[in-house]
């Protein structure tokens, strides 16, 4: 684990004295104390994200502080605004933040606009990395995998030292002779126009240059597993911090499973280790199927649903083949997993994946890790992923949504197993609201495919729609519908086009939230462009929008329809295809709900083009020239790149 290397030229005295290939960021000695400094400043805040991600590497570095006596105060934080309010409040008590995947993908020094004395370091799964973080060695230390591929920009072709081009000969002009001062005038006159046009060169290569490395959004490497190679490094790695990478990424990771686990040899103490041992293993692609009926699960299973076609009579008929085929009794596959008769389940995944392959399931087994606590508790990794999320986005309590981030962090402790099933409980009545709500979007034809893209909208009223106003929930709504489309549609043009989903928000203050999924494809590399995309809609439908999660390519939260439906209507600030037009013309006298129309119109912004976005798309409007101070280095003598404080221009984000 190391921080990103920079250029050398950029290194100063105190930068000189790191080694980039040791795990500083969070065991660096702090700075020696200023006379009359609180001890307080030296307890560290840590600002963790809502996902299962930031849950395990937030859970292994609690345990790293616990090893070396650090003491830490834990915040959560869900989005931009609350990571903002949660800074102010704390910034006069502590001079060390800790932030887990959030963070990495903006200018933190322009957002927080933090004093000199203040340290941020960031694991952030999150891509691409803000060029400012990636050059500003002085307050903000950067945690990733040392072999990562990042291709961030070359520091020289983002940051322009304008020192060189203000000098003059202005010592040179007096005394001179009027003809050799005519003759040096003109030279400085061409002088300065090659270095006018060359800066117009050199900012429209940075443009372009700026544009293709943050055009598309995507996630490196997990922060738990750098959390944990963290912590190897330190030789302070357990069990339990194994778990937590598991939990998160499933790879090549079996050296640590045998490391762990090199007694489980000796069959009499496989179970006792620690009361807990970490297994690799073949398992069935069913959701819970070990804690739900096997029936159940394989009719809320994203994979067997949409093969199946289990929205329809003939897939419902298909199921009834496929389960024959096995020859497994409809009373057994309908009670609990363990009631089953121990004769079936012997054999059961074998019989499962025979007869998967014949009916086109043929990726149903899959590689994964598995955790059991003593002799009765056994749980795979996704298990774990599903409780987790459903346990931060329940909606059935009120309160704050730190109860549920705390409910979800003790779920990955093994001394809280009844959260865990908890979670388990909750995760299930998530998988079947999905279900439903992706059966009911199929059947009422709601998917329509407009232009470059697919999109759906949830009206109000739909059961189980207020579980679909949270992020995470609504995403992997969408996933499991675009999933389910593509198999139920015959045009093949469809597997190609990625989704817009929109659902009501918050009814009171009439916002909805939007999703954009990229397309189901196989050779899809899983990179995201919704997020600049839904920005140009929002600015040339002239709305008032809402970018506050962290997974910028993935949400966007609009005002009330009623508001881009009068821009929209009046046509002040887009110009439309005629078809879009008049389709407002048409929509507007009826009743339909305000959030639905103004989902119309932002659609429609989008596809206007009947193209996906590309660089000539998004030429015309770039945000660069907003941000002029990027365009130059903050330090031309050393080249250190911090970040200059905002003018009264800056206040204005």
């Amino acid at each position: 684990v190391s921080k990103i290397s920079k250029p050398s030229s950029l290194k100063t005295k105190n930068t000189l004295k790191k080694q980039t290939n040791q795990p500083l960021p969070l065991r660096t000695t702090p700075p020696p104390k200023k006379k009359n400094q609180p001890t307080l400043i030296q307890r560290v805040l840590l600002l963790v994200a809502s996902d299962v991600d930031a849950l395990c590497a937030c859970k292994i570095l609690q345990a790293l502080f616990q090893c070396d006596h650090v003491q830490y105060t834990l915040v959560p934080v869900a989005g931009w605004q609350e990571l903002e309010t949660a800074f102010l409040e704390h910034k006069d008590q502590f001079k060390y933040f800790v932030l887990i995947n959030c963070g990495a993908n903006v200018d933190l020094l322009e957002i927080l606009q933090p004093e000199e004395d203040t340290f941020f370091f960031v694991c952030d799964s999150h891509r691409p990395i803000n060029v400012v973080n990636v050059y500003n060695d002085t307050q903000i230390k950067l945690l990733v995998k040392q072999d990562d591929d990042l291709d961030v920009p070359a520091y020289d072709d983002i940051f322009r030292d304008e020192e060189d081009e203000e000098e003059d000969s202005e010592d040179e002009r007096d005394g001179s002779e009027p003809l050799e001062k005519r003759r040096r005038f003109e030279e400085e006159v061409i002088e300065r126009t090659m270095k006018r046009r060359q800066r117009r060169e050199w900012e429209a290569r940075r443009r372009e240059i700026l544009f293709d490395y943050e055009q598309y959004e995507y996630h490196g490497t997990s922060s738990a597993m750098v959390m944990f190679d963290l912590a190897w490094i330190m030789s302070k790695d357990l069990n339990d911090m194994l778990w937590m990478k598991y939990v998160t990424d499933i790879g090549i990771l079996q050296r640590h499973v045998s490391r762990h686990n090199h007694r489980n040899e000796d069959e009499e103490n496989s179970l006792s280790i620690d009361c807990m041992r970490i297994a690799f293993e073949y398992d069935l692609r069913l959701a819970l199927y070990q804690h739900w009926s096997l029936y159940e699960s394989l009719c809320n299973t994203s994979y067997t649903s949409a093969s199946l076609k289990l929205w329809s009579v003939q897939g419902q008929k298909r199921l009834q083949e496929f389960l024959a085929d096995m020859g497994l009794p409809l009373k057994q596959v309908k009670q609990k997993f363990n009631s089953m008769d121990v004769s079936l389940k012997e054999n059961l995944r074998e019989m499962i994946e025979e007869s998967a392959n014949k009916f086109g399931m043929k990726d149903l087994r899959v590689q994964t890790f598995s955790i059991h606590f003593g002799f009765k508790n056994k749980f795979s990794a996704s298990d774990i992923v599903y409780a987790t999320t459903s346990l931060m986005e329940n909606i059935e309590k009120e309160g704050p949504e730190t109860t549920n981030f705390i409910k979800a962090l003790d779920s990955l402790s093994r001394s809280n197993l009844d959260k865990l099933h908890q979670g388990l409980d909750l995760a299930k009545k998530q998988l079947r609201a999905i279900q439903q709500t992706v059966a009911s979007c199929i059947c009422t034809n709601l998917v329509i495919s407009q232009g470059p893209f697919l999109y759906c909208s949830l009206m109000e009223g739909t059961p189980d729609v207020k579980l679909f106003s949270k992020p995470v929930s609504l995403c992997l709504l969408s996933k499991y519908l675009l999933k389910s489309f593509v198999c139920s549609t015959k045009n093949k043009r469809c597997k190609l086009l990625p989704l817009v989903m929109a659902a009501p928000m918050d009814v009171e203050q009439g916002t909805v939230i939007m999703v954009g999924i990229p397309p189901e494809t196989e050779s899809s590399d899983k990179k995201n462009f919704f997020g600049r995309a839904f920005e140009k809609a929002a600015e040339s439908t002239n709305s008032r929008t809402l970018h506050n999660h962290f997974e910028m390519s993935s949400e966007w939260r609009g005002p009330q329809g009623a508001v881009l439906a009068r821009v929209w209507a009046e046509n002040r600030t887009w110009e439309g295809s005629a078809r879009a037009q008049s389709a407002a013309s048409r929509a507007e006298p009826t009743n339909q709900p305000a959030e639905l129309f103004g989902t119309v119109c932002i659609l429609h912004a989008l596809a206007s083009e009947q193209e996906l976005p590309d660089a000539a798309f998004w030429e015309r409007e770039r945000r660069w020239e907003a941000a002029p101070r990027l365009r130059r280095a903050p330090d031309a003598r050393s080249k250190q790149p911090g970040v200059p404080r905002g003018t009264g221009s800056d206040s204005g984000r």
